[in-house]
């Protein structure tokens, strides 16, 4: 009998099966005994693919974001002009998909940014702003004042880390050029001018990002204030 469940499990069946349960009842319901009671096998046989409890809660994630890459991916700029109405779209379509899943935005914040679906996601960010005339700085201060909203939600992304230090994801990433040129670029431009004062790609100032991001948000509402003045006069 445990062959046999061995045989028709897989990892995303498990995967698939958490994210269901999460959907039903809560990320707090979700343990590899639950899980494995919805599959009808027994607990055991889910660490024959699957380690550990933080494995499961990864796979989840994964299974989240590579359903909105799928969903995003025909939505492409084919001109700089279509830069915004796209990634508008964009964004709102991975927010339709995070709403069904009203327990993925906490976890995303708890896993590791590393993982490749996140990063596929945020190199085809940066690609749009690219087209659309933005420099690497620029883009790296959009995204910093896009924030979690980028993936279409509202909630500052990776507050922790985890045990994975700056100077590895930077490797990590530079080893990936060939696959993710943006995110690459962008980390070699900030080698380049690491010594400029306003400029702060790659691991960030938080202050400065954090200003940037509110003087371009007043900047906004000063706009429309100054529109609203126009049409009420």
């Amino acid at each position: 009998m445990v062959t046999d469940q061995r045989r028709r499990l897989s990892r995303e069946q498990i995967f698939h099966a958490a994210v269901a349960r999460a959907d039903r009842d809560g990320v707090e319901a979700v343990t590899m005994r639950n899980v494995a009671t919805d599959l009808e096998v027994e607990a055991m046989s889910l660490y024959h693919h699957v380690a550990n409890k933080a494995e499961l809660l990864d796979g989840m994630v994964e299974v989240v974001l590579d359903t909105i890459n799928q969903a995003v991916e025909p939505l492409v700029a084919d001109s700089p002009a279509e830069w915004k109405p796209v990634l508008r779209k964009r964004i709102l379509t991975a927010r339709t998909i995070l709403l069904r899943h009203p327990w993925a935005p906490a976890l995303i914040g708890t896993r590791s940014p590393m993982m490749l679906s996140l990063i596929t996601y945020f190199d085809a960010v940066i690609g749009i702003l690219r087209l659309g005339g933005f420099s690497y700085d620029l883009a790296h201060h959009a995204m910093h004042a896009l924030g979690s909203r980028a993936l279409g939600f509202t909630q500052e992304l990776f507050q922790s880390a985890g045990e994975q230090s700056d100077e590895e994801g930077t490797a990590m990433l530079a080893a990936m050029a060939d696959r993710f040129p943006n995110i690459a670029g962008m980390i070699a431009n900030d080698a380049n001018h690491a010594d400029a004062a306003d400029t702060t790609l790659g691991w960030c100032d938080d202050q400065s990002e954090f200003e940037f991001g509110l003087d371009l948000i007043l900047d906004g509402l000063d706009g429309l204030r100054a529109h609203s003045d126009v049409s009420d006069s």
